[in-house]
């Protein structure tokens, strides 16, 4: 593979303020709203949300609660119309958007819905590209931690299959191991079972318990409430604001 497509000098560790009384993630007084052709809404009002490391957190609710847009606040996809969100030290609401694209690519793993492989590229070559993004690890070690990878979510034999070859269920194992490409400190996931059947579903939800086990800390919105009540905590969204929050074990 010859994809050497990004450089950038600037240093996750350059970004960080310090941590803020021990949370990773530290949400205070969050509102995010949209302005569009049919008016103002407000996805988010007023959120205060505090996660501690290695917690694996879901997330609940209907449809428009504020999921999605919550998870995307919390990675810099979404900034904040006003509060501020702090993931280990780094105060994201403060960041221009080269130190957020470097930041996110370096700290954080995102886990989507529909997977997001690149078609043209490889399993092992999806993980390799975002190694090459994040610049984490010496390129010469990037190949043998990618098929790492791969053998961690049982995926190393599909290794040089292009996606379109692979399963619903084996490409989000695929998009799992990308997310780890860089060792970030948090992985968030949006809905990381809704495109899948039921047994691909428990597949890929054995994998971030195993994840959570192994001390990785994880935010991840479900429609499932049955697999929402095996993360340890599960915070429940209505209309922009957190209503009900709860420990499973």
């Amino acid at each position: 593979m010859t994809s050497r497509f990004y450089s950038n000098s600037l240093q996750t560790t350059d970004l960080k303020n310090g941590p803020t009384a021990g949370w990773l993630v530290d949400l205070q007084d969050v509102v995010k709203t949209y302005q569009g052709t049919a008016g103002t809404f407000t996805a988010l009002k007023g959120v205060d949300l505090q996660v501690e490391s290695g917690a694996f957190v879901s997330i609940i609710g209907k449809s428009g609660s504020g999921k999605s847009t919550l998870i995307n606040v919390i990675t810099g996809i979404d900034r904040p119309t006003s509060g501020e969100v702090i993931v280990d030290g780094v105060h994201i609401h403060a960041l221009n958007e080269e130190q957020i694209a470097v930041w996110r690519g370096r700290s954080i793993g995102v886990i989507f819905q529909f997977f997001q492989l690149l078609p043209t590229l490889t399993a092992v070559e999806n993980i390799l590209l975002a190694m090459d993004y994040g610049a984490q690890h010496p390129a010469a070690e990037r190949p043998e931690r990618a098929l790492h990878l791969l053998e961690l979510v049982g995926m190393v034999d599909q290794a040089h299959r292009l996606p379109n070859s692979l399963s619903g269920g084996q490409q989000q194992c695929v998009a799992i191991a990308r997310a780890m490409a860089n060792d970030p400190v948090l992985l968030t996931a949006d809905e990381p079972t809704g495109n899948l059947d039921s047994k691909s579903a428990e597949m890929v939800f054995h994998l971030f318990e195993n994840l959570a086990q192994a001390g990785k800390t994880i935010l991840m919105v479900t429609h499932d409430n049955e697999l929402a009540t095996r993360a340890q905590r599960t915070i429940r969204l209505a209309d922009g604001k957190i209503v009900d929050e709860f420990t499973n074990r």
